[in-house]
């Protein structure tokens, strides 16, 4: 049965929006279980975007994870392949994957590498190299409105991404193509490979907005605030739209948030029983409202 998720024309509220509370946990649960036991991992940059998936794929994305290759679902694409943990932890969650599969992430021979692939049911680009996810993003909206699909992209772009021109390209065409079936979500959480983001980038929310996108800025781990983005974002008014999200590496597990390297986490055994009690704490509980 093909799964849509709008739960309504609004945001949700009440215990609608405790589900969402309680997938983004669930997640982070997965996401621990995957790199528990392997030392290292790109733990962080998961955590911090499990809200955004939660919203996305359990709210307010058309898809069917009985058949990934429907024609008329929306597309998500993540530019960061080395965010793959929270990915796979997502489309186990949904549904695409056996949850049974996930500890086999980053083993060898293993479906589920460090960097995305687009052989899994799912994915819909490879992910490495990075700069390249939004620019597919934008020619992929305009495939399908050629098409006469009413499907809509929504494509993941890292802070760090900001400092290749390829991106501020892809920013340029979507605009001027009007492609307002498409919606880039900007994760900025200020780092990358070798610490904090150094290249000056602010204001970013008003780069893009001069670039002729429809741009709002949120703090992207406030599941209200993304699900009223996303209901926003979906004006057919001939702008693309931006979603800047501020969000926190290691959210939910205060020993992560407060990591000054977060982008490759290195975690000692005795330290993933603190982190898992940590995420415990603040499980969310469902209203009956």
């Amino acid at each position: 049965m093909t799964t849509t998720t709008h739960m309504s024309p609004g945001a949700p509220t009440g215990a609608d929006l405790d589900r969402l509370r309680v997938r983004a946990y669930e997640l982070r649960v997965s996401m621990l279980d995957m790199a528990a036991g392997k030392g290292e991992g790109y733990v962080a940059q998961g955590l911090g975007m499990a809200d955004c998936l939660a919203a996305l794929y359990f709210f307010e994305m058309r898809h069917d994870p009985q058949n990934p290759s429907w024609a008329q679902r929306d597309r998500f694409l993540l530019s960061t392949g080395h965010y793959s943990i929270a990915m796979y932890a997502l489309l186990a969650r949904a549904g695409y994957l056996d949850l049974a599969e996930l500890p086999t992430y980053g083993l060898n021979g293993s479906r589920l590498p460090m960097s995305t692939f687009d052989d899994l049911p799912g994915i819909e680009i490879v992910g490495g190299s990075l700069g390249q996810g939004l620019g597919q993003a934008v020619g992929m909206a305009i495939g399908l409105r050629l098409d006469g699909q009413g499907s809509r992209v929504f494509c993941e772009v890292s802070d760090g991404e900001l400092q290749e021109g390829s991106t501020w390209e892809a920013l340029m065409s979507g605009a001027t193509f009007n492609c307002d079936n498409l919606v880039a979500l900007f994760d900025c959480n200020g780092v990358q490979a070798d610490g904090a983001i150094h290249v000056q980038l602010e204001p970013v929310a008003d780069k893009i907005a001069a670039f002729g996108w429809d741009t709002v800025e949120i703090n992207g781990n406030d599941l209200v605030a993304l699900t009223d983005a996303l209901v926003n974002a979906r004006q057919a008014d001939g702008r693309p739209k931006a979603i800047v999200m501020r969000t926190q590496p290691g959210s939910g597990i205060p020993t992560l948030e407060r990591r000054e390297r977060a982008h490759f986490v290195r975690i000692s055994d005795d330290e993933w029983q603190v982190c898992r009690q940590e995420l415990e704490a603040g499980r969310p509980e469902v209203r009956n409202d």
